[in-house]
């Protein structure tokens, strides 16, 4: 978090030599206020303050010292009054009660004009002008920002009050409240308090001071030394702090301690008992040497300006002359007092009868002009009336509020994840309000944006029938929305006392959050809960955007609600935050599917992958979604749902076949047409009268792979063969279950260069570029290769011509065909090829340290080398993904061709793609399907209906869609780190056996 901007960042600078921790109660180096640091090595600044000393007479010093309290109103008695403060007695600093802003800064331009020093003009704006003006910005309390994470807000905050008092020419604000409120029946602080967590407090309290200062308005914390675990206010009498020494260090002084140590400028002592300090029976802290100048200004090492509260509080003023012992006391200034003729005398006679030094004024005098100085009243200041408000109410002022009220919404509890919620306009969601009619209006609008909404009003003081009818209603609902806009819920109880409702029920807080103790009982029962604070609109919007997950909420209660939520609780919910189902309403049971976490994690201990990312949909709603494991292993970063992982073969799916379903469906070609007419060098060879539907069911003749990269690697540059049976001295790298290779080669510098130039413009890997050209010879070695019987055997050549299809067919590279007519409208923002052009390697999973070839960790550049060689781009490999963004492919084949309310393919090219079979194997148009006559020869759990149709991967994925069940299950992970040779997932048949959990967690509901 910036604390200190502007001045204060040199002012920081300067004093930061002096910082010490603040963990430490007694011998504290002293931290000079960091707003008066370079003041008081400023030669204007003192010259500025001897020459106002020197032209004060004593009684105009100890003038400087009073704060003197007016109604901002023009009666003639009220002028007479501000004349007599100003003129008579020279106070130092006025302070306005609530009324017209307008009004207060036409007296403050008088008072300016007939002072002889300019006036320390001071303001009590816990939160902004609209505590005392009206008409002014009203910011959240204090309790609802302490819900905010972000302390960068926090300050703005603080900046932009700073702002406002500058506009109406206010340079102290009594703010922030430093009390940690851990007392829920604290009458007087309350939600003046950022909360009950003293950390948090300190955090918040220097993020907002520190915006104070940085906008020019010292910031006074309050109420020293912790007002906050009291029950008695202290405007009405004195409260008793019966703490022991350690209690305050830990709770009430810590945030108190932290701001000190923070530099910050301003201090206000409270009228508080504080028996462990000062023991003379009813003493206030705010008169007590003790207190404010024993602690305070020596042990805490305090040098800022230190005020009393108001002195008119009946917490203090049943003691006599409170000025003059609010002084002898340590205390700078004093605030509020009920009579000047009084009290401003009893100080004089103090000083002539040695009570009170000259010497003790004259400091606090000269103080007083220094931090004058600072804030710039070196000369009397006039505001500008006309275009005041406009000023003040400004469009940023209004967002800053917008924001804040957002950033506090705290989701409070979200059992078995039922939120975010799913946007679907086909299912009916129940929305209750509970409020005035129209008062949660735009939540229900923003609601309806992502479904359809089934509105019913709670009344107060329904009848039992109606109440019976209105639950049984919604009974009838999956999941319901209960608005609450009422505080006071009295009237409503008879109904919420039987309402515990089968349906996940969401709870949405448009007021305190207290007031939901008001119907503990059915908060106790809630699925979810939503505290919003105020039924602000935007605040409603926004609640409406965070239960769809379409906007972000991570607050954390800041204060306790009963025994209902502790204080830090929160959920955080972002766009990115997985759509989770309720298994048992879908025909799964949580409990098994439990079982595919014991798999995973199995597979992580015995070493068949380091980690993986697992994802299963029943009737297009995610039942789970989930990742385990590590990027490599120990040390490596944990595997997230947003973690891109390399696909291989499973992009034949996921990416080639959808282009050519997509250019069937247009009519571009016949599955019977020769795939030849479309690729000329294949005219005049052997696969000449190769069609497109053998390539989709491999059987086409064409060879397994062929090694093209062989073809870039200089033979005379080693000695001896480059592969062996076996591995030796020459042979140490291990390729393959039985083949060892010799990496001491070099390539040939007409193919491969170490820096991208001229025409080496294809990136293999982080230090290696390929010459444009090769892809002649990849057509070239396809044409020699010599066609074998048409039998099924799987195939990447005969992928890698659809992906040449594709091309020539749409016109376009065929990653730019996809991404405009699947992967962009689809949403899918982490599904391509070439990933390292939009996303940091550290979002990439490697998927292996390729030893023998590239020499180098593969992280974002494809492991297969046959799609490597084709620039990452091929027909067989090459894509990278999530699990989530796999599956929403899956998903839209599985509807026929459409998702999200858009049609991507039609249903009979999704129909023919996805249920024709060959006659020879088992193989479908492009995907993989069960073995129904030997499962153990497929890669399906054997519970996996013949309609089943998928993929796998080399690097550890695999992809497969059940229509008859209206599953997608997907696992990607990258089994082949760091070695190709690692079959641990095949031989513990994790996949597999994760499938086998699926069905099982369906066969008992």
């Amino acid at each position: 978090m910036k604390i200190i901007p502007s001045i204060l960042a040199i002012l920081f600078l300067l004093s930061a030599g002096q910082v010490t921790s603040s963990a430490q109660n007694t011998n504290t180096a002293t931290v000079e206020p960091l707003l008066v640091y370079k003041a008081l090595q400023d030669e204007d600044c003192r010259h500025w303050v001897d020459s106002v000393m020197n032209k004060l007479s004593f009684k105009e010093k100890v003038g400087q010292l009073f704060i003197y309290t007016i109604a901002p109103v023009d009666t003639k008695r009220n002028l007479e009054l501000l004349r007599e403060a100003v003129d008579t007695y020279k106070v130092g600093g006025l302070l306005f009660s609530g009324g017209k802003m307008q009004t207060q800064v036409d007296l403050t331009n008088r008072a300016q004009k007939m002072a002889k020093v300019p006036i320390m003009i001071t303001f009590d704006g816990e939160w902004g002008l609209a505590m005392r003006l009206r008409g002014t910005p009203v910011f959240p309390r204090n309790m609802v920002l302490g819900c905010i994470r972000d302390n960068q807000l926090i300050y703005e905050y603080g900046s932009e009050v700073a702002r406002q008092c500058r506009q109406i020419g206010v340079q102290v604000n009594f703010a922030p409240v430093a009390d940690v409120n851990i007392n829920p029946k604290n009458p007087v602080i309350n939600t003046r308090s950022f909360g009950e967590d003293p950390i948090q407090v300190a955090d918040k309290v220097i993020a907002y001071a520190s915006g104070l200062e940085g906008g020019g308005v010292l910031s006074v914390c309050k109420h020293f030394p912790g007002h906050g675990d009291t029950d008695v206010d202290s405007h009405k009498a004195l409260p008793v702090l019966p703490f022991t020494r350690e209690r305050l260090d830990s709770v009430e002084l810590y945030p108190f301690k932290k701001a000190i140590r923070a530099g910050l400028g301003g201090m206000m002592v409270g009228h508080l008992q504080v028996p462990v300090i000062e023991p003379i029976g009813g003493l206030p802290s705010s008169l007590s040497r003790n207190v404010v100048y024993d602690l305070l200004t020596d042990e805490l090492a305090f040098k800022g300006l230190i005020f009393t509260d108001a002195l008119a509080m009946k917490g203090v003023a049943g003691n006599g002359n409170v000025s003059l012992q609010a002084l002898k006391a340590g205390n700078d200034m004093v605030l509020a007092p009920r009579n000047l003729k009084v009290e401003v005398p009893a100080v004089l006679e103090a000083v002539e009868k040695g009570e009170l030094s000259k010497e003790d004024i004259e400091n606090k005098c000269r103080k007083v002009l220094t931090y004058k100085y600072v804030l710039g009243l070196r000369k009397k200041p006039h505001i500008q009336l006309s275009g005041l408000e406009q000023r003040v109410n400004s469009p940023q002022a209004r967002d800053l509020i917008r924001r804040l009220n957002q950033a506090a919404i705290t989701v409070l509890n979200n059992k078995n994840h039922i939120l975010p919620l799913h946007a679907d306009k086909a299912q009916t969601i129940a929305l209750l309000e509970v409020g005035k009619p129209g008062e949660t209006e735009a939540l229900a609008k923003q609601m309806s944006r992502y479904t359809s909404l089934a509105r019913f009003r709670l009344r107060p003081n329904q009848t039992e029938e109606e109440n019976k009818r209105l639950r049984d209603s919604l009974a009838t609902y999956k999941r319901i929305v209960i608005a609450v806009s009422e505080q006071r819920l009295s009237p409503y109880h008879p109904f919420f006392a039987k309402f515990a409702p089968e349906s996940p029920a969401i709870y949405l807080f448009f007021t305190p959050g207290k007031m939901m103790l008001q119907i503990h009982r059915a908060v106790s029962h809630a699925s979810a809960v939503v505290l919003g604070h105020s039924h602000n609109s935007d605040v409603q919007r926004q609640t409406a955007d965070i239960l769809f997950a379409k906007a972000t909420a991570d607050g954390r209660l800041s204060a306790s609600v009963g025994g209902l939520f502790p204080t830090g609780a929160g959920v955080t919910i972002t766009p990115k935050t997985p759509l989770h189902f309720i298994p048992e309403e879908y025909g799964l049971s949580s409990a098994l599917l439990k079982k595919i976490d014991t798999i995973a994690l199995d597979g992580i201990q015995q070493g068949a992958y380091p980690g993986c990312q697992i994802v299963v949909l029943k009737n297009g709603h995610v039942m789970v979604d989930k990742s385990f494991g590590t990027y490599t292993g120990k040390g490596s970063p944990r595997v997230e749902s947003t973690d891109i992982y390399d696909l291989a073969s499973l992009s034949k799916t996921t990416g080639t076949l959808l282009a050519v379903m997509k250019l069937y469906d247009k009519g571009r070609f016949n599955l019977a047409d020769k795939i030849s007419d479309y690729l000329p060098f294949l005219q005049r060879t052997d696969k000449k009268d190769i069609t497109i539907q053998e390539i989709l069911y491999h059987q086409s003749g064409l060879p397994s792979w062929l090694p093209f990269y062989q073809e870039v690697i200089d033979k005379d540059s080693y000695d001896g063969r480059l592969f062996s049976a076996r591995k030796d001295a020459q042979h140490p790298v291990r390729i393959g279950t039985t083949t060892w290779a010799n990496p001491k080669f070099k390539f040939k510098s007409e193919y491969i260069s170490p820096v991208k130039t001229g025409d080496y413009t294809i990136q293999i890997c982080d230090s290696l570029w390929l010459n444009r050209s090769f892809r002649k010879v990849i057509e070239e070695k396809i044409v020699e290769a010599p066609l074998k019987q048409k039998r099924y055997v799987y195939s990447d050549i005969g992928f890698i011509l659809l992906g040449m299809l594709v091309e020539q067919l749409a016109g376009m590279p065929m990653e730019a065909y996809l991404q405009r007519e699947f992967y962009e409208p689809m949403g899918l923002e982490r599904t391509g090829y070439l990933p390292l052009r939009r996303f940091a390697k550290s979002e990439i999973v490697p998927s292996n340290k390729d030893r023998f070839l590239r020499k180098e960790t593969l992280q974002g550049f494809v492991h297969d080398e046959a799609s490597a060689f084709f620039g990452g781009l091929a027909g067989n490999a090459g894509l990278f993904s999530t699990a989530r963004e796999v599956a929403r492919v899956y998903q839209m084949l599985l509807n026929g061709g459409e998702i999200g309310g858009q049609r991507y393919l039609s249903k009979e090219t999704c129909q023919l793609f996805t249920t024709e079979v060959s006659k020879i194997s088992r193989r479908g148009l492009g995907f993989d399907k069960p073995d129904m006559e030997d499962s153990k020869k497929g890669n399906c759990a054997s519970e996996a209906p013949a309609g089943t149709y998928g993929h796998t991967g080399f690097t550890g994925t695999c992809a497969w869609a059940d229509p008859v069940n209206e599953l997608v299950y997907v696992f990607l992970s990258n089994r082949i780190y760091p070695n190709v040779t690692n079959r641990k997932l095949n031989q513990l048949h994790i996949r597999e056996r994760i499938q086998e959990a699926i069905y099982g967690a369906m066969k008992k509901k």
